[in-house]
């Protein structure tokens, strides 16, 4: 059984060594345990500094895509080459790097197929009580969505059995940790959480800038991946409402109407039969939407047939370069079979 070690990195010179310091070469149940690191077109010696600390596998992407984009990418190259289990970590090693035996246990036995790192975020010194509010929030949100149990639906620190990374497609550019849950829960994929530990605030996130782009960003976020896989109860709630007041204003028009002064109150007609008419086109957008959520749901198992036969075809990962010590062990072959011929 192998375990690949997945760490996306943007400019991470400074950080990745602590990171790679940490993280384990043997892991319990395990045969043999790689790293990949994804450079998202880093401007640094991130890459160098990979190769230095003895990194497996390195993605090296063009130009910078965003976290979500070097994601996927990680997990389509861990699975071509030949991953049973994907454990994903950051690149400035906020998570216990220790706590991987743990994160992949339930996986190990046969009990899930995706793992979250629950963080605890109350335990988190630098988490603000606005921050934490709003990390719960947004995992109830979550787990409405998907029908689970994640307590911690943003932490990046989660492992990933081969069936489970086979259906995973995500679509949004900003992040993948909500929607991968959300996607989850309506295949099957059994997801389950474990307590985990984090590591000292190393630097700021890059992510979000100040609290109120993280606010903005993971609102937006998790209102688009909701609306995406619920179509139908966003846009039919929204539509109740606007009917509920198209309703309302139209009884005061006919409370004034039959009181004698309906002449006065055309307006209020007029307002409630506008509203009236954004709920019903509001209800045919939730319609139309579901049913392109059913087209969604075929493109997705049309899309793991095709990682599967990409896999029986041996079609190596896109943008890959073997690390340092897949060039040395290539380096050691080829020098023993230079002896060899020189032999005959």
């Amino acid at each position: 059984m192998k375990l690949i070690i997945q760490i996306p990195c943007w400019n991470e010179e400074e950080q990745l060594p602590a990171t790679l310091a940490d993280l384990p070469r043997e892991v319990p149940g395990v045969d043999t345990v790689e790293w990949l690191v994804i450079d998202d077109g880093s401007t640094d010696r991130t890459v160098e500094v990979a190769r230095e600390h003895g990194v497996d596998h390195i993605v090296r992407l063009t130009n910078n895509k965003g976290l979500a984009a070097a994601w996927q990418a990680g997990l389509d190259a861990a699975l071509k080459l030949g991953a049973d289990i994907i454990v994903n970590t950051d690149a400035d090693n906020q998570y216990k790097a220790a706590d991987i035996p743990k994160l992949v246990a339930p996986i190990i036995a046969g009990e899930a197929d995706m793992v979250i790192g629950d963080r605890q975020v109350e335990t988190i010194e630098h988490f603000s009580a606005l921050k934490i509010k709003l990390q719960h929030l947004g995992s109830a949100v979550v787990r409405r969505a998907s029908g689970t149990h994640i307590a911690d639906t943003t932490s990046g620190f989660r492992a990933y059995n081969r069936e489970a990374a086979l259906q995973m497609q995500v679509v949004s550019k900003f992040t993948y940790t909500l929607e991968t849950i959300i996607q989850a829960g309506k295949m099957t994929v059994a997801v389950d959480h474990v307590p985990i530990g984090t590591n000292p605030k190393m630097r700021e996130s890059r992510l979000f800038p100040s609290m109120w782009a993280y606010v903005r960003r993971n609102g937006i976020s998790i209102f688009r991946i909701y609306s995406l896989y619920e179509p139908l109860r966003v846009f039919m709630t929204a539509a109740a409402i606007v009917g509920i007041a198209a309703a309302a204003i139209w009884i005061r028009f006919l409370v004034a109407y039959f009181g004698g002064e309906g002449a006065g109150h055309v307006q209020s007609l007029i307002l409630g039969a506008v509203l009236f008419i954004a709920a019903v086109q509001l209800a045919a957008l939730g319609v139309i939407g579901d049913i392109l959520a059913g087209s969604r749901v075929l493109s997705q198992r049309i899309l793991e047939r095709v990682r599967r036969v990409e896999l029986e075809l041996g079609i190596e990962p896109s943008h890959y370069e073997p690390g340092k010590r897949a060039g040395e062990t290539e380096a050691a072959e080829q020098s023993t079979e230079e002896r060899e011929a020189l032999k005959l």
